[in-house]
């Protein structure tokens, strides 16, 4: 890893601003709208991170997070710079990061007193655990010892959840779709899921999370993206039940206050460019699709989603602030940098 300090000069140059909307003129149309339904609706910011990208290119921007000092916080696959780091308003504060090509999935863990990342990359296979400057702590290779994969490129992690007790659980959303469970140590204690058509089992087990809402009893919930599905299991690994999402091709859940927020990278079909942003209430019932349809519940059973306004491509990930502003991170979308919607 090549740390770099030094930070060009940054501001919205022609070229910076250019790259930036790559392949993105067409939001300009939607500069004033308002997106969104019932109590979750936002304005677009267009132009919020956009940088010179001969100097800070961005390939797919994966997914975001916000730190303990409010900063946010970039996973890109371009190895000249992995992570792209800037306060609220989109200034650009940090780079770093050439060793992670496959860099995918991004989580954010407080430990003892110090924020930790974890980097969950595709073309490596494993897991790599960083400081906020991008010293690695440790690396959590593939699952040799489960007996589950007989080389590491059938591995291939997107993603990670901490438990409070420090228990790290990854999903291997485009490998063989098991859920690994280890120790704070990279002790691996228990695996779980795979692939296959029954409910305990996934076809795109591509986010997970820690759903703590209940204090008294926390669970996973794990995407199951090509099922349109939310699915929840114990932190043991029993599945639980799950919450269906017909229409919705799901990244990874982020849990804020009693809200579950959701890029959703492909709508109806799923047809390419088809992404919105799904916000699910307190009882898991969808209330608001900035960029889709409105949310229709008969029977007590959810309409079919899909797109309404080209606001988004492929949504890959949504990260919040403390005054609940969404930042959207895109996959296959012109290489083109975050967009920012302001809660009104």
């Amino acid at each position: 890893m090549k740390r770099r300090n030094f930070i060009r000069n940054s501001s919205l140059a022609t070229t910076g601003l250019a790259s930036g909307l790559l392949n993105a003129n067409h939001l300009f149309s939607y500069k004033d709208a308002i997106i969104g339904h019932n109590s979750h609706q936002y304005k677009i910011d267009l132009q919020w991170g956009a940088l010179n990208s001969n100097f800070y290119p961005v390939n797919d921007c994966h997914e975001m997070v916000q730190d303990s000092k409010g900063r946010i916080i970039l996973l890109t696959n371009h190895t000249k710079n992995n992570i792209i780091i800037y306060d609220r308003s989109g200034k650009l504060l940090e780079v770093w990061g050439t060793d992670y090509p496959g860099a995918h999935g991004l989580t954010l863990n407080v430990e003892n007193g110090e924020d930790v990342l974890y980097i969950s990359d595709n073309n490596r296979h494993e897991v790599i655990k960083t400081t906020l400057d991008g010293r690695v702590i440790q690396v959590f290779p593939y699952p040799k010892e489960s007996g589950k994969y007989p080389k590491k490129e059938n591995y291939i992690p997107t993603e990670t959840a901490i438990a409070k007790n420090g228990d790290v659980y990854v999903a291997d959303g485009y490998g063989e779709q098991f859920i690994m469970h280890y120790n704070s140590k990279g002790e691996l204690l228990n695996i779980f899921g795979g692939r296959g058509k029954e409910e305990h089992q996934f076809n795109n087990a591509h986010g997970i999370c820690i759903d703590d809402r209940d204090a008294s009893n926390p669970t996973l919930l794990i995407t199951a993206r090509q099922q349109n599905k939310l699915k929840r299991f114990g932190l043991n690994g029993d599945y639980l039940n799950s919450i269906d999402l017909p229409g919705a091709f799901i990244c990874r859940p982020v849990i804020h206050n009693k809200h579950i927020y959701l890029a959703t990278i492909w709508s109806g079909n799923g047809a390419e460019g088809t992404g919105f942003i799904s916000i699910l209430n307190e009882n898991n019932q969808l209330i608001s699709a900035p960029g889709g349809c409105e949310p229709k519940y008969i029977d007590g059973k959810l309409n079919s989603m899909y797109q309404t306004l080209k606001v988004f491509q492929h949504p890959h990930d949504v990260c919040l602030d403390d005054d609940e502003n969404l930042y959207v991170a895109q996959w296959n979308s012109g290489k083109t940098y975050p967009i920012k919607l302001y809660r009104v």
